[in-house]
């Protein structure tokens, strides 16, 4: 009896495939009105079908980090290919309207979006022009007074460090560059101020890198404390210039437009000499954006009558104001005319203070 099942099973296991194998081989043979209809579905199995989505689907659900991030790398092509199309079209519609076409829509940014703000500075204000002729800056402004800027560190300053003030002294004209040597910053004011310095500047690290800036305006203040980053000295530059020469810069300062920001601004200017010596063709710029001070320092070249390059000697760096201190520095029992709140002030990204 077991040999009887036995060769029952092989034959049916035979039969199945023996079905199969005249599955594979046999090819139905379409009429002549069926072929078009089997074509068409060949190249809809062939060609790949964009993905259909719920309207209320979010790539955020996927869960497998890899499909996730093929699927949002789809959706961004999609929006791209959409945005293509559309800028094509209203191209060629502005070409078929000539003159008779509208004007171009200004695209929205933070910056021309920014909430206004109450102390936005008019230059024929006679409050704030009152202001500037009485405040710490009134004398150099004046021209009863040059700066003299006394360039210092942390204690201990590594390699990094101590080649940014050197860079820095080149950049600002009667600079002096000085190690600290241990002392508190309220032994070194004095002795500025009896050699006649008119600013104490004192780059701050962390983990070898310059992470911070101390500026005290001498005798009488104030005193700004920045937080640096992005530096970039000038061997770690590509296509830079030759070193700057010993010529008198020239200081651009950009969108300072608040009390706050005219005040930083007018702390920056104070730190190079009224007369720039304009044979030198340098330039030394703080362009403010998003509260953000970016330095720069460019040599442009007279290429014709009309063009105009510009060449990067470097260093670069990126400043951002924590804090602005009435009078000389004081940790202690300073009073602070501004302090960055950071949880509640940058809470609204379109609100500006300087």
């Amino acid at each position: 009896m077991d040999i009887v099942e036995d060769s029952k099973k092989q034959d049916k296991t035979k039969k199945k495939k023996f079905k199969k194998q005249n599955k594979m081989i046999s090819i139905p043979q379409a009429n002549d009105d069926n072929t078009g209809v089997a074509k068409t579905e060949a190249e809809n199995c062939n060609t790949p079908q964009e993905p259909y989505f719920p309207p209320t689907f979010s790539v955020s659900e996927i869960k497998n980090k890899q499909r996730r991030h093929l699927m949002f790398m789809k959706l961004k092509q999609e929006k791209r290919k959409q945005k293509m199309v559309l800028k094509k079209k209203k191209k060629k519609e502005r070409d078929a309207l000539g003159d008779k076409a509208p004007p171009k829509e200004v695209p929205k940014t933070i910056e021309n979006q920014r909430v206004y703000d109450e102390t936005t500075v008019d230059p024929e204000d006679e409050e704030v022009a009152f202001d500037e002729g009485t405040d710490e800056f009134s004398a150099y402004f004046n021209r009863l007074t040059n700066p003299k800027v006394l360039i210092t560190t942390s204690d201990r300053p590594r390699g990094r460090t101590v080649r940014f003030c050197g860079q820095l002294a080149t950049v600002i004209p009667d600079a002096h560059v000085y190690y600290r040597r241990g002392l508190a910053l309220k032994k070194v004011i004095p002795q500025c101020i009896a050699r006649g310095f008119t600013y104490l500047m004192v780059i701050n690290e962390d983990r070898k890198v310059p992470n911070g800036m101390v500026l005290c305006h001498l005798p009488d203040g104030p005193t700004a404390h920045f937080k640096v980053s992005s530096v970039r000295l000038r061997k770690e530059m590509k296509r830079r210039g030759k070193d700057p020469t010993e010529h008198t810069p020239e200081v651009i300062l950009n969108n300072f437009t608040t009390r706050l920001g005219h005040s930083i601004g007018r702390l920056f200017a104070a730190l190079f000499p009224h007369d720039p010596q304009f044979v030198g063709r340098q330039v030394a710029t703080f362009h403010n954006q998003r509260d953000f001070i970016f330095f720069r320092f460019h040599r442009y070249i007279f290429k014709n009558e009309k063009r105009v390059g510009i060449q990067e000697l470097g260093p670069r760096f990126t400043l951002k104001l924590r804090s602005l201190q009435k009078g000389t520095f004081d940790s202690k029992f300073g009073e602070y005319e501004w302090v960055l709140k950071r949880h509640e002030m940058d809470a609204c990204r379109r609100r500006f203070n300087l």
